[in-house]
């Protein structure tokens, strides 16, 4: 056999004489030849029959039923023996295969009568071969062999298409797999005619399983489609309109997986032919964008993170869609819409994504569904992390199209708890994550970690900055509720104590009931609270105070987090969440003490540079150090040193070798770390020398700073001594109209009168005598002007050097009062001063009502006087000497001047939300309500509505509830109040904006108790009828909202204590019949609260003729209001000076919102044309939202006052 074998092969097919092979023809398909027990015999004999096929070809030599034999006999031989190249007679295995490969002769087999079965055997017996490990030239005979029968045979079995496509669906599909390779060479061969059956095998797999609830096998049919589709598509081309229609199809759950295989058909490297052959199937699965089924438009959205990749071509119709698709009425598709963006690289965002698709996706952080803020904000906040490192290295393109990310998330944070929470995750995660160090990791690179906060700074707005500063946790007054909550997990021991067991158990609920409410989800943060109290891991509790201790550095910070995090874990894993937000808020990962050197570097560079990026650093440094230095002093102590070297920089002897900038900051620093504890005060003389120079420095600002240094240092006594002995020496010598400097030494004195009253009292006469008569008393005419401008409010850069001077004598003099609260002489020295208060409020800023004085100095002092007496309200002795005056401090809300108004609510309610003064004072942020700017009616309801969620149920009827009765006797003494059925429909309003707030099922009956009781009681100021017009009124409404809102009002079963300062009895039952028979509202009004259940109150009335006195300001020729709201921005940093070129730095908009955690309301006015209004006079802001034209508005940063909280 293996001689004929050699003779065989030499032959030549040309030139060969078929006859004579004859003999061996016959006798090779004898069956003891292919039944031989020999391998080797059956081996040359199988190459031998496929020479003598090569030598006959084309024609074959054989019958049908011998060729049958002949083929089952080749393929058995090459399934059992080709097992590698190491395997006997494997060369004539190989020949055989290659003969087989060259030859062609395989096609016979589609000849014969078995074709279908026989054709089954060898795609079978093949596709198990060449799992082998074989050849790769093997591999390509086989390929050869398998195409050539396809493309022969005039159709293929079914049972063949299963066996290649199978190839297609194995877990261990890949290319470095021989039998997943095998197939994809046959079918990308093979394409034209596998098309057809390709496109009968999942016709038919659709059409069998339509009906059916199962849908296992076309799912499977889909996945099939994609694998053929990655690598070789052009079987798939008669199947695309399979899919096309399948996209149109009733059938959801088909509909749906159209939908996804398409978009991933699209989307892969291939979808590019698939786009451009079929335009109609792609916009039919763009059409999917509009299906009504929830589902497949979440389908469409997932497939287009790869298309905004791969398909250049389609990204305009991409961007439309996902454009419309962000606001889709479905809360999972704009989720869905926003984790497309935040799977982008950071190059495909650069280029592939504009930056108004961001912007879209960003405002989606206000989003009434949690998934959808959440997804949206990590969206821009990774966007924002992958791009920080092009943002640093200022290339313009990433910057423009990035860097206003953080400032987009700050915006919202005041918006509720639920916002507030995400944009803290997402600042705390991407803008400005721990750095991560581990034991073997690299060393935590400080300087850059806090380059990073200033860089992220750089691009935002002084409102984001504030909202910033107040995530950073540094404002809360320490021991803050975070401390006192682990300190009462430690006494609680997990429920087991030996004393006090009842206290303590009251007060971790109460502890953990109040930190809930700020939470995103109350509920179960209270759970989680309680639960982790209950836990009781001793080493969970000192890793957290570790994490809130401010002289942890940022490496250990990162370190014990991460400790923290990883033991609950393990401990109790479904607390993390809440306790995550828990430690986020309690720890200083914002700001730290790190943070300190490298800000004082950059403020040292930048204040001795010119060039503008360093001063830019060094400005929000300085921003930073300021906040520090306010409200968390305790974080230099580590630094005092560096303070000292700051302080003491220069020669000392020339002022003008001062950087007063870099100086003042070191001051300030140095004075608040001081006063938290002045053990760590400097002892050296030098030092102490040098810092009582500045404080008879010409900066009032030094002055300022280092007289409150004196008063908490080492030798506070003797300092403060030689400082009020030099200062009334000079007063004494300054001559009258003499300003210069004088501001800088009424702010040493009143940092005097605060904190070492001692001081001040031993010159007071000369003080008081100077204070008042040379400085507060000298007036300022107006300038025609400025009168004719009808500005009210100087910048802070602008304001002059008597003004500055004025409103620090206003503070002296609250400080001093309240130095003396509790002596005897209280009152004796409050009562001048308090009626000096009143004196300006009386005169709008002015002792002298005769002289028409310059209105932007009337306006600062004006707010100065009323924040002044709010202060002096927190003393109890004080309130009650201020009753009388209440009204006129209340009326300050509807001042005309925007700053005064804004900055007088930030500053009540800096006073209300700790309840610091009288509960009557919470019914000034209902004055608000015709405010003509937005921000103020939303500030104001945004803290009611806190104040409500907050306060306890007892604390809630005190502080809110009750004052009900005085609201209604405000209104009644309200300078604008008439009869008039027109301004009647104002109080309405007022009454409208409580009832809104305020009112619920369950207060309802003792707010229309309220009502009644007004009816039995006289007016203690006036026997006038206007408090009962307003209790009718009020009774109407609450009636009105009940029958709104479903309500029964019952009889109040509890004793309401009216207040007497303000109400008096009856003098008999007789007077009191009469009263309450008597109907005192108008009948126009009477008639309008009839029809007002039928129609809603219109938000704003008709414009009216106003009385002159609520008039609005002027107009140009140009139809333009002169009168323009300035910003009041941040220039002192630690003290109330609102009104004297110091911004009020009391607590801000953005500090009290982070206390609220409600959602903002903004209100809404019409706009009217504005009406002229007699020069020199003033305008209340109830009126002006009748009046006023609407105008661009920013709200004024404020800062609080460490000070003074």
């Amino acid at each position: 056999m293996k001689t004929l074998h050699t003779q065989l092969a030499a032959l030549d097919q040309d030139h060969v004489d078929v006859q004579s092979l004859g003999t061996a023809r016959k006798e090779l398909v004898h069956s003891s030849i292919l039944l031989h027990k020999d391998r080797g015999v059956k081996a040359y004999a199988a190459c031998c029959l496929a020479d003598i096929l090569r030598l006959y070809a084309p024609d074959a030599p054989y019958t049908q039923n011998e060729l049958r034999d002949i083929f089952q006999f080749f393929f058995r031989q090459l399934s059992n023996g080709l097992k590698g190249s190491e395997a006997t007679y494997y060369n004539e295995y190989f020949h055989l295969l290659e003969s087989l490969s060259t030859v062609k002769s395989v096609v016979l087999v589609c000849d014969l009568p078995s074709a279908d079965d026989l054709m089954t055997e060898i795609f079978r017996e093949f596709f198990s071969l060449v799992r082998r490990d074989i050849s790769k030239k093997v591999e390509l005979f086989m390929a050869d062999i398998l195409v050539a029968l396809i493309d022969e045979a005039q159709s293929l079995p079914s049972e063949v298409m299963d066996i290649i496509l199978t190839q297609f669906t194995d877990k261990n599909a890949r290319i470095d797999q021989p039998a997943y390779r095998l197939a994809v060479q046959v079918c990308n061969s093979t394409a034209d005619k596998l098309q057809r059956n390709v496109c009968q095998y999942f016709s038919d797999i659709i059409s069998s399983h339509a009906e059916d609830d199962d849908y296992d096998d076309i799912r499977n049919a889909h996945d099939l489609i994609k694998a053929l589709h990655r690598s070789c598509p052009g079987v798939l081309h008669s199947v695309i309109p399979l899919l096309d229609e399948e996209l149109r199809a009733d059938d959801l759950t088909v509909r749906t997986m159209a939908t996804q295989v398409l978009g991933e058909m699209f989307a892969d490297k291939a979808g590019g032919d698939l786009f451009k052959k079929y335009p109609t199937t792609w916009n039919v699965w763009m059409s999917r964008k509009s299906d009504k089924a929830v589902p497949i438009r979440l389908k469409l959205i997932e497939s287009c993170r790869n298309l905004i990749v791969n398909r250049p071509e389609a990204r305009e119709s991409l961007k439309a869609m996902l454009n419309e698709k962000v606001f889709d009425p479905d809360e999972k598709v704009r989720a869905a819409v926003c984790k497309v963006y935040s799977q982008l690289d950071y190059e495909s965002a650069l280029h592939h994504v504009s930056e108004g698709q961001l912007k879209a996706v960003a405002g989606r952080g206000l989003d009434k569904k949690h998934a959808v803020r959440v997804e949206a904000l990590n969206a821009v906040g990774k966007l924002y992390s992958l791009a920080y490192p092009e943002i640093e290295n200022n290339d313009a393109a990433a910057i423009k199209h990035f860097g206003w990310i953080p400032d987009e998330i700050l915006k919202i944070t005041s918006t509720s708890a639920e916002v507030r929470s995400v944009v803290e995750q997402v600042i705390a995660d991407y803008i400005l994550p721990l750095p991560s160090s581990g034991s073997k990791g690299p060393e935590v690179d400080e300087v850059a970690w806090t380059d990073r906060l200033l860089s992220v700074m750089r691009l935002l707005t002084e409102k984001s900055i504030k909202a910033l500063l107040g995530l950073s946790g540094i404002k809360a007054t320490r021991p803050n509720i975070y401390q006192v909550f682990i300190d009462t997990c430690i006494q609680y021991n997990g429920g087991i104590m030996d004393e006090g067991e009842e206290l303590i158990t009251r007060r971790l609920n109460a502890t953990i009931q109040h930190l809930a409410v700020s939470f995103p989800d109350p509920h179960k943060s209270q759970d989680d609270l309680n639960a982790f109290a209950k836990l009781n891991e001793n080493r969970l509790f000192k890793l957290a105070k570790t994490c809130m201790d401010p002289q942890t550095d940022i490496k250990n910070l990162a370190k014990v987090t991460a400790e923290f995090q990883k033991r609950l874990d393990q401990t109790s894993s479904s607390l993390l969440p809440t306790l995550n937000v828990f430690l986020r808020r309690a720890s200083f990962r914002i700001i730290n003490q790190s943070s300190i050197p490298s800000l004082l570097k950059r403020v040292s560079r930048g204040y001795g540079s010119t060039a503008d990026h360093l001063i830019d650093t060094a400005n929000r440094a300085q921003t930073v150090l300021s906040f520090v230095s306010k409200h968390c002093p305790a974080l230099y102590k580590p630094h005092v040193a560096e303070l000292v070297k700051v302080v003491t920089a220069g020669d000392g002897k020339d002022e003008r070798n001062v950087n007063e900038q870099v100086v003042e900051i070191g001051l300030q620093a140095l004075a608040g770390v001081v006063k938290s504890d002045g053990g760590v005060a400097p002892t050296d003389k030098r030092t102490n020398e040098r810092i009582e120079k500045f404080a008879v420095h010409s900066n009032w600002r030094l002055a300022k700073f280092a007289t409150r240094y004196l008063a908490f240092g080492k030798n506070k006594k003797e300092a403060c001594a030689r400082l009020s002995k030099k200062i009334a020496e000079e007063l004494e010598a300054i001559e009258d109209g003499d300003v210069e400097g004088v501001a800088a030494r009424v702010a040493a004195l009143a940092q005097l009168s605060k904190f070492y009253p001692d001081a001040f009292e031993s010159h007071s006469d000369v003080f008081m005598t100077f204070l008042l008569k040379k400085v507060l008393m000298v007036a300022v005419p107006a300038d025609p002007d400025t009168m004719e401008d009808g500005e009210e409010w100087f910048d802070n850069d602008d304001v002059p050097e008597l003004l500055r001077a004025k409103v620090q004598v206003l503070k002296a003099c609250r400080s001093r009062c309240l130095a003396h609260a509790s002596s005897d002489k209280a009152i004796a020295i409050a009562t001048p001063v308090m009626k000096l208060y009143a004196t300006l409020l009386e005169h709008s800023g002015s002792l002298n009502s005769e002289i028409q004085e310059e209105p932007r100095f009337m306006s600062r002092l004006r707010l100065e006087a009323a924040i002044s007496m709010l202060h002096l309200a927190t003393v109890e002795k004080f309130a009650a000497v201020l009753t009388p005056k209440f009204l006129r401090l209340a009326v300050v809300i509807q001042d005309s001047c925007y700053n005064v108004r804004y900055l007088y609510l930030t500053k009540l309610m800096s006073l209300l939300q700790p309840r610091k003064i009288p509960a009557q004072f919470n019914i000034i942020p209902f004055l608000t309500v015709h405010d003509p700017e937005t921000d103020i009616r939303a500030l104001a309801s945004t803290y009611v509505e806190s104040a409500k969620k907050r306060l306890p149920p007892a604390l809630r009827v005190e502080h809110l509830e009750v004052i009900f009765i005085r609201l209604l006797h405000l209104l009644a003494h309200h300078p604008d109040f008439s009869t008039a059925h027109e301004d009647l429909l104002d109080i309405v309003k007022y009454l409208q904006l409580y009832l809104d707030l305020i009112a619920t099922q369950d207060n309802v009956s003792l707010l229309h108790h309220l009502a009644l009781k007004a009816k039995t009681v006289r007016d203690a100021e006036s026997h006038s009828e206007n408090l009962y017009i307003t209790a009718e009124l009020a009774q109407e409404l609450i009636k009105k909202k009940a029958q709104e809102k479903s309500w029964t009002i019952q009889t109040y079963p509890g004793k309401v204590r009216l207040p007497p300062d303000i109400l008096r009895p009856l003098p008999s039952s007789e007077a009191g019949k009469e009263i309450f028979k008597t109907t005192y509202l108008p009948e126009e009004t009477r008639k309008w609260l009839d029809e007002l259940g039928k129609a809603a109150l219109p938000k704003e009335k008709k414009e009216r003729k106003a009385p002159a006195k609520r008039k609005a300001p002027a107009t140009k020729g140009s139809g333009q209001t002169k009168r323009r709201r300035k910003k009041a921005r941040s220039d002192d940093d630690d003290e109330d000076e609102s009104a004297g070129g110091e911004s009020d730095e009391e607590e801000a908009e953005e500090n009290e919102k982070s206390d609220m955690d409600v959602d903002e309301r903004p209100p809404t006015s019409d706009d009217v044309e504005e009406t002229p209004r007699p020069r020199g006079t003033r305008a209340s802001a109830r009126n002006k939202t009748k009046s006023r034209a609407k105008r661009r508005r920013s709200s004024p940063p404020t800062e609080p006052d460490e000070d003074e909280e």
